[in-house]
Order: structure tokens, then C-alpha cells, then sequence
């Protein structure tokens, strides 16, 4: 496969034998294209970070946990902070495990991120925030919750692929509303999918089910 400098080197050789550049210009148009190929390279890495944040949306809301495994670095550290509970978890493995136990079998949760705003910091590096809006019930504690936050996320690239490897937020506005009789849920893709436990764990995201 040719890399993109062999394309660029070959595209200014074209241009050159057949306008005739001087020295000085085919130097300018080098620049040229190396400024343009590394802003092509941005806009592809802003993609596949928005990419990355949506399928982690969806690895929450459907406990999909293979694919959350794929989305986080080894090392991801975490810091949630609502209106009863904070979570600091370091590591895939305690955050895998949170979302396993919190988004369970007795939950019906929604979460949506919108305005992301990416910086790319270096070839490997970048940062995100993200507006999110969430719905969150616990048909164990009767509770309805929802609210906003500002996620402030590090992401970097492994191998190719970029990944989370810090994710934080603090609640912008929570609102949690006591539900006296259970909605009436005719689909509830968590209630087959997800895993059953037998506490609630919101307030402690590794608190341990007695199975």
C-alpha cells in the first residue's frame, strides 16, 4: 500500500514535470500538501473519536461489555460525581464491571451525547467534551432519573485505533422523581440482556450482588 508521503511526493512530481517548477515552488507546494495532509488527518481523527464516544453510548445503554472492553484503554481512569453518588474507578476491568452491575436487568437506561468539541493534541492524543443527557430508570427503587453533565474526556490512539483513557463529569443539573407504580414497559432490552443482581449498586458502583 502506498503511504500518503508517496502520494504527496508523487502527486508533486507529476504537477512539477508538467508545469515546469522551479526549486522554490516545488518546495512551497511540499509544504502545501504536507499542511494539508496533516489536516486531512485531524478531520479523520475528529471522526473516529466521535465514532468511538457514540459506540460508547451504546455499549452503556445495552451492556454490551466485549465492546466497551474495546473502547477503553487497560488504564482508564474515572470520576462521576451526581447528586447521591461518585464513582472513581481506575482500570477496564473496575470500570467494566461497574457498568455490568449499575446497568442491570432491573434498569432502563438512556444516554445521548451531543456538541462534541475535539482537540487533537498531538499524532497519539486528544480531548473531548461532550454535552450529555441522560434517563435512567430503576425499576428496583422505583426512582426516574435525569439530568445533564459535561463530559471531559482524554483519548488516545493504540495501535492504530483511538480509545478512552480518561472520562469524567460532574452533574450540570439532576433531577430523580420517585415513581409510585412502574411504567408500562412492553420492551426492555436490559431486562433480557442485562445482568441480574439482587442490590442496587447506584450510589456504589462496585458494591457486590449475593448470587
Amino acid at each position: 500500500m502506498i503511504s500518503p508521503q508517496a502520494k504527496a511526493r508523487w502527486m508533486l512530481a507529476a504537477c512539477c514535470a508538467l508545469f515546469a517548477c522551479t526549486p522554490a515552488v516545488a518546495e512551497d507546494q511540499h509544504v502545501e500538501l504536507a499542511a494539508l495532509q496533516k489536516q486531512v488527518q485531524a478531520l479523520q481523527d475528529i471522526e473516529a473519536i466521535k465514532r468511538l464516544k457514540h459506540a460508547y453510548f451504546r455499549a452503556i445503554d445495552s451492556a454490551d461489555l466485549e465492546l466497551m472492553k474495546t473502547l477503553v484503554t487497560p488504564d482508564v481512569e474515572v470520576h462521576f460525581v451526581g447528586g447521591d453518588y461518585e464513582w472513581r474507578l481506575e482500570g477496564r476491568d473496575q470500570y467494566v464491571e461497574a457498568i455490568s452491575r449499575n446497568f442491570n436487568s432491573q434498569v432502563i437506561a438512556q444516554h445521548n451525547g451531543h456538541h462534541p468539541e475535539i482537540t487533537i493534541v498531538s499524532d497519539t492524543e486528544a480531548e473531548g467534551i461532550w454535552y450529555l443527557h441522560d434517563n435512567f430508570y430503576n425499576l428496583r427503587a422505583k426512582l426516574f432519573t435525569t439530568g445533564t453533565a459535561f463530559y471531559r474526556d482524554r483519548y488516545r490512539k493504540v495501535n492504530g485505533q483511538w480509545q478512552i483513557a480518561s472520562t469524567r463529569y460532574t452533574r450540570h443539573y439532576e433531577i430523580v422523581t420517585p415513581m409510585e407504580t412502574l411504567p408500562n414497559i412492553t420492551v426492555h432490552y436490559l431486562g433480557k440482556h442485562g445482568r441480574v443482581v439482587d442490590q442496587d449498586c447506584h450510589a456504589d458502583a462496585l458494591c457486590k450482588d449475593t448470587r
